[in-house]
């Protein structure tokens, strides 16, 4: 085949037509070719592993001489825990039962007509992501899973690690005997491929980008074909008057600490007055003993006075803001104002500032006397996640097999005609 890599236009033409073919059989396979893919996928990956992790270990150096922060390079990072981690995703993937074809409803009309609408691949899915090489392996399975193809273009990044994986899951496919161009990564770190994929209009049906701000962005700007997508993780965490103060202690530290650089991480504490000098400021002594740098709001002490720029910031990092709210409709209107729809919590023994709470925000998703760090599409029990859509489109929250589902209409009748 003709070397394209230095023609990024035909390069990303031929991809995207391979896809589209791939897309075609895929719509028709059987459940236990796709389960039979991933599964053999998971068992190529581990054979890998110490390729992976020596690819890894040049990306890490690419990182570290590009100046990445450390919440990127812990994206970045693979051991064997983490892999055996996706090689668990794909598994867990493959056992999920299949979501093409499910009947999401069925009714008869008077006119003679018997409807069903079932659930239906939306066709060749483009999806754009920064550091995580583990996109690599949950976004080709989960579209698979949903009989897609895709196009993966991670970042610069992660470019060994993701080749390595991809080869694993090229290898799935070949096993059970599905198209190799079901799941394409792009072979190179121009930047016009990403462009191209933007306007592939006649190959892609929707693009999902996954990292920071700066990313996301220039995809919903640029983009001509539809986009899941979500800006930032402003998380947010209310602690109520009623708030059961060792349960509080453990999600907060938990919400924040284990992992700083997902977008599940909190990034503002929202306490009411009364807690101030009680629970209120414990939590915050505690988060400081962590050694998390508090930008506490008046009326509060943490390591520096909070400033305009903190309340809405996404830290992705060992830093939250904090400030006192007077009630649950204040800490409301204040993530309203400063949310991004992506996950909020209450931490609440009494039902009403929780019902109120649930009602009056419209964030993806949103909890009570739960770690934000459960904002994920593996801990959902989707196996894993394509990433998580804030949007008002079909897809909100963690988009999983059944999110990367369209449905059509089957209808039928005994030779029905409209008077």
């Amino acid at each position: 085949m003709k070397d394209l890599s230095d023609d990024i236009p035909a390069l990303m033409a031929k991809i995207g037509a391979d896809a589209r073919a791939a897309a075609a059989d895929l719509a028709s396979a059987r459940p236990a070719q796709k389960r039979q893919a991933l599964n053999a996928a998971a068992d190529a990956l581990w054979g890998l592993r110490a390729e992976v992790l020596e690819a890894n270990a040049r990306d890490l150096d690419y990182g570290r001489d590009k100046g990445l922060s450390d919440a990127m390079m812990d994206r970045l990072a693979l051991d064997e825990s983490r892999i055996q981690g996706i090689v668990d995703s794909l598994r867990s993937i493959a056992q999920q039962d299949d979501p093409v074809g499910q009947v999401l409803a069925e009714w008869d009309e008077p006119n003679g007509l018997h409807i069903r609408r079932v659930r239906t691949p939306l066709g060749v899915v483009g999806v754009i992501y920064e550091s995580r090489p583990n996109v690599t392996a949950d976004a080709g399975a989960l579209c698979l899973k949903a009989g897609n193809a895709v196009i993966l273009r991670g970042g610069s990044e992660s470019f060994h690690s993701s080749q390595v994986i991809h080869r694993a899951m090229v290898e799935g496919l070949r096993a059970a005997a599905l198209p190799e161009a079901a799941i394409q990564l792009v072979p190179t770190r121009d930047r016009a491929a990403v462009a191209a994929m933007l306007t592939a209009t006649d190959h892609i049906d929707v693009i999902v980008p996954r990292g920071g701000k700066g990313l996301v962005g220039l995809v919903q700007r640029e983009a001509r074909v539809p986009v899941f997508a979500h800006l930032e993780g402003i998380v947010h965490i209310y602690v109520d008057v009623s708030a059961d103060p060792e349960m509080a202690r453990k999600v907060v530290l938990n919400a924040k600490t284990r992992r700083t650089g997902i977008c599940g991480s909190a990034e503002c504490l929202l306490i009411h007055r009364d807690l101030v000098s009680g629970l209120g400021q414990d939590l915050l002594d505690m988060l400081m003993q962590a050694g998390v740098d508090v930008h506490a709001g008046p009326g509060l002490r943490g390591t520096e006075e909070a400033s305009d720029e903190d309340w809405g910031h996404e830290f992705l990092d060992m830093k939250i803001a904090a400030k006192v709210v007077d009630n649950v409709d204040e800490a409301i209107a204040h993530i309203r104002r400063f949310g991004s729809n992506h996950t909020d919590c209450i931490l609440s023994e009494d039902a009403a500032p929780v019902e109120r709470f649930f009602n009056r925000l419209d964030s993806a998703i949103l909890m009570h006397n739960a770690s934000t760090q459960f904002a994920d599409g593996g801990e959902f029990g989707m196996g894993a996640e394509i990433g998580i859509a804030t949007g008002k489109m079909h897809a909100r929250g963690p988009v999983g097999a059944e999110q990367l589902c369209s449905f059509k209409y089957l209808v039928t009748a005994d030779g029905a005609i409209r008077g």
